[in-house]
């Protein structure tokens, strides 16, 4: 079969329960085995969910939005599959009909839903943007707006930027994916 060398995100089932356990043997093993270049974010899809107690006092709690269920953004070579597939917890790949396939990925729309629903970006990490650089705002409320970046947060793919409305400089947050570097 032949390999593709894009990134792509694919889902991995595992053992109910085990989803974050699989997430942190899977980074691990990315690691010590030199996937770094092949497997790269690993997500377990979870939401806040926001609960008041007989006490009176709201209770905080992270609900996996697809119990059994993580997903993995990778380069689908043998090795990576192999990878990936025998991490412990993990009962195979979505979309693969066994027998050592290939499974098939999420398709883009899928992918950029559940990430913005995660409150993140499907642009990758390596964004190449550092603080006090200018940025051009191509989403959102604030679009067409230049803004200095002030703090960015690789894990939430999130940046902090000032802007400059109405005279005076306002701090918004944006997601990677809704800004450009300015050339």
């Amino acid at each position: 079969m032949a390999e593709t060398l894009e990134k792509r995100w694919y889902v991995l089932h595992t053992y109910s329960g085990y989803e974050n356990k699989v997430k942190t043997n899977l980074e691990s093993r990315a690691q010590s085995m030199g996937m770094e270049n092949y497997i790269f974010r690993v997500v377990v899809p979870e939401e806040e969910e926001h609960e008041t107690t007989k006490g009176g006092k709201e209770k905080v709690e992270n609900k996996k939005t697809f119990p059994g269920y993580v997903l993995v953004e990778m380069v689908m070579t043998d090795q990576s599959w192999y990878v990936a597939r025998n991490t412990p917890g993990v009962t195979g790949f979505v979309g693969s009909h066994g027998a050592g396939s290939k499974p098939a990925p999420l398709l883009e729309d899928e992918v950029e839903l559940i990430l913005r629903r995660l409150g993140m970006s499907s642009r990758h990490q390596d964004f190449d943007v550092s603080v006090g650089e200018s940025v051009t705002i191509v989403e959102g409320a604030f679009k067409g707006l230049v803004g200095k970046v002030t703090a960015i947060d690789r894990e939430k793919m999130k940046l902090r930027v000032n802007i400059d409305m109405f005279g005076r400089e306002t701090a918004t947050e944006l997601n990677f994916d809704q800004v450009d570097k300015l050339i």
